[in-house]
């Protein structure tokens, strides 16, 4: 029963989207041109009481696609050895990475009731770029993530905390960072879930989303 109310619930908070949160590590800015170094995913789940939390974490080193430009900048900003042996051990494809990562997400859009996934990223035009070029070069027809819809962590942050920066946004939520282990994939990954539950919840316990409901529901009345 109560796995059917968060279902229930979770379908409603966003109009059937799932938020699925995403961060690449990448050769540079270019989407087209730079390579995919990096990619994790952090599903989202809701608890009957309409709590968003962290569920799963999925996250790959990828190998650059062939012909991919690497800035040595971007490597020096993010600390990826490329040529590291426990790196060249564990990296996959583009193509490999996308169908690991791409399955449970239509699992969890399923499972919560939900038509389609919306990318949660923080600068989030950056990773979703990135997530569809590589998508299209991979020739995958089935993206389970909305083409162009998002929520983007930095924006929501500098609305919430005045802080638009990730570290200084999650200190400000009271969510520990470790600046030595931020630009992993999977690590900022990781904290910008816990940022984005953060801000829904607290959105929700100050009782902005039941005003909001209340007024759509005057708002269908009236028509």
């Amino acid at each position: 029963m109560s796995e059917a109310i968060a279902r229930d619930l979770m379908a409603q908070r966003f109009r059937s989207y799932l938020p699925v949160v995403v961060d690449l590590e990448t050769g540079g800015f270019n989407a087209k041109q730079d390579a995919l170094l990096e990619i994790a995913v952090v599903t989202l789940t809701m608890d009957p009481e309409g709590n968003l939390l962290p569920d799963a974490t999925y996250a790959y080193h990828l190998k650059p696609f062939e012909g991919a430009n690497i800035e040595q900048s971007a490597l020096d900003f993010t600390g990826i050895r490329l040529d590291d042996p426990l790196r060249q051990q564990v990296a996959v494809t583009e193509a490999e990475a996308l169908g690991e990562l791409f399955r449970p997400v239509r699992k969890a859009i399923k499972a919560h009731g939900c038509t389609r996934a919306i990318l949660v990223g923080h600068n989030a035009a950056f990773d979703h770029g990135f997530l569809n070029a590589a998508s299209e070069r991979c020739g995958i027809k089935r993206n389970p993530f909305h083409p162009f819809s998002s929520f983007d962590t930095a924006s929501l942050a500098g609305l919430v905390y005045g802080q638009t920066v990730l570290a200084r946004a999650c200190r400000a939520a009271g969510i520990e960072f470790d600046n030595k282990a931020a630009h992993s994939a999977r690590y900022d990954t990781e904290r910008t879930a816990e940022l984005f539950c953060a801000m829904v919840n607290r959105y929700k316990d100050l009782g902005g989303w039941r005003l909001a409901q209340r007024e759509q529901e005057m708002d269908r009345t009236d028509e």
